[in-house]
């Protein structure tokens, strides 16, 4: 009954979030929910989109329903590692004694967004591997802790390719789970657009606080996994990487590179999120292929053939989790 209770609450909050964010985005339901699981899984999310379909103002909604530290990161060519972390500076008090003293950064924040992340440079970037990994911050000898929840959401932009550096593999593989932003439908568009005439002031409620936050997270973590999904989950990762002898022949074809173990470890922790955003206290095989795409397509590395044949990764990614699916299902 305990389980069952604390499901029951973790559903009630995670419900009052999502209507406080639909209040100001229109759809894009799946980001929204993609956005929360990186959040309740203690990780980060990478958004690619094209410009103005609502990446900024979705983190910034997110920010005021949970009542959570919010900053944003415009990083451009110029950015240096110092305007993320921050640097250490020189104080002189009233006796005119001098001291040295680590002023923060717009990383020590709750909900951080690395807006159009690939424009910077790659020593840039680098800046957040710490921070995105371990939760710390080092300048010279002194580490600094990061207070709980920590989201990094970057966004990047794929058409605009002028001036910007792909992310290496190293740091895309510290993203969670990486969501494409599509554009809106026809019925959503309407929506914007009868909202942007009315010329609506929508005021944010305060939903949930960072405690709560933190207990419905150890709620997630407490979701019970049962052999046969968790060995879908790993047979998964195997199957993208074509040396394995597991390999789907499409891994084989049109793979350089498959998943990382990083790969099966998200699949578990964010399909056990999805599980209770359902309502359930247990991982099944459809949590895991639902959050499946999202998690392994940004750590495969195709090669020349699936260029050449026009196959993007989510292409070979859906011809390997419906092979995988199917074996799993017959066994």
């Amino acid at each position: 009954m305990g389980s069952e209770a604390a499901v029951r609450i973790a559903v009630d909050r995670l419900n009052r979030v999502r209507q406080e964010i639909g209040k100001v985005i229109v759809g894009q339901q799946h980001v929204v929910d993609g956005v929360l699981i990186c959040l309740l899984s203690s990780g980060h999310v990478l958004l690619e989109g094209v410009p103005g379909l609502g990446k900024t103002t979705l983190l910034r909604t997110l920010a005021r329903a949970l009542q959570l530290k919010y900053s944003r990161i415009q990083f451009t060519p110029d950015l240096m590692p110092a305007d993320i972390v921050g640097s250490m500076i020189v104080e002189t008090d009233d006796r005119g004694n001098k001291a040295l003293r680590f002023q923060h950064g717009p990383i020590f924040a709750n909900l951080v967004l690395a807006d159009e992340i690939n424009r910077a440079t790659p020593k840039t970037q680098s800046a957040l591997l710490e921070a995105m990994q371990e939760r710390t911050v080092t300048s010279g000898t002194t580490t600094h802790e990061l207070e709980l929840p920590f989201l990094v959401m970057a966004t990047q932009n794929p058409i605009e390719m002028e001036g910007t550096y792909p992310l290496p593999e190293a740091q895309l593989d510290r993203f969670l789970m990486k969501i494409l932003v599509t554009y809106p439908t026809h019925e959503e568009l309407a929506r914007i657009v009868e909202r942007t005439i009315q010329r609506e002031d929508v005021a944010v409620e305060p939903v949930m606080s960072r405690e709560e936050i933190l207990e419905v997270r150890q709620v997630a973590r407490q979701v019970l996994v049962a052999p046969h999904v968790r060995e879908y989950a790993i047979q998964l990762v195997l199957a993208t990487q074509p040396e394995q002898k597991e390999a789907h022949e499409a891994a084989r074809k049109y793979i350089r590179y498959g998943s990382s173990p990083r790969g099966a470890q998200a699949l578990v922790e964010c399909g056990r999120v999805l599980a209770l955003m359902r309502g359930r206290f247990h991982l099944s095989m459809d949590d895991v292929t639902q959050v499946a795409p999202a998690v392994l397509r940004h750590r495969i590395i195709l090669n020349f053939d699936a260029h050449a044949d026009g196959k993007s990764a989510d292409d070979v990614l859906d011809t390997i989790i419906q092979g995988v699916t199917r074996q799993a299902s017959a066994a």
